[in-house]
């Protein structure tokens, strides 16, 4: 099991103007997905697995704090990772994730979006948006505690996967017990990344 005491391995928002903006956005990220397709990405898991509850998101919505991922290129250099969701009126949910680069104290950057509950997924599975109208990334809340004080989220490929707790500095008991989680459903525990709170 990995040490997760010492770092495992060591975007702004933009509102287009116009729909020429627009499609030049999605069209741009688009293009960063296909490069990172077959740039070959390495999957932490081939076989990632159905959510496995379902999500109250009253209870989900609040502060989380990431303690470890699988490194990407957007959160490159980030620590003092928290992501922010709120209820909308309209139904969708507000997400804003702050990182500070470089370290705890480093200078903060943040992207906000929103989200939207895919049909007939126990609000398990989201698509969320940081380009304007259209959603493009899946969230999946694949384990959460039944009392929201942790939630592993991953998606589809098996590329991403992050570890939120509800505190900035979870004990060593629960960060033992979510990396057991983590293998538990078949991801590759060498590939996380501690996040410096």
């Amino acid at each position: 099991m990995t040490d997760l005491q010492t770092p495992i391995k060591t975007p702004r928002s933009r509102r287009p103007v116009g729909l020429a903006t627009a499609v030049l956005a999605i069209s741009a990220f688009g293009l960063l997905a296909a490069c990172a397709a077959l740039s070959g990405s390495k999957r932490g898991n081939s076989q990632v697995p159905e959510p496995a509850k379902p999500v109250d998101l009253d209870r989900y919505a609040g502060r989380w704090y990431e303690f470890a991922r699988y490194e990407n290129r957007f959160e490159r250099g980030c620590e003092g990772v928290t992501a922010d969701y709120v209820k909308r009126p309209d139904g969708l949910i507000a997400v804003t994730n702050s990182c500070h680069e470089g370290g705890p104290d480093g200078a903060v950057r943040v992207s906000e979006g929103r989200a939207k509950v895919v049909a007939d997924s126990n609000n398990a599975k989201l698509k969320v948006s940081f380009f304007g109208p259209f959603y493009v990334g899946s969230y999946w809340v694949l384990d959460h505690a039944a009392d929201y004080s942790w939630s592993i989220v991953g998606e589809p490929s098996g590329r991403y996967l992050w570890i939120l707790t509800r505190t900035a500095l979870p004990d060593a008991t629960l960060r033992a017990e979510l990396v057991s989680r983590v293998a538990a459903l078949g991801y590759d525990t060498s590939m996380l990344r501690q996040t410096r709170q």
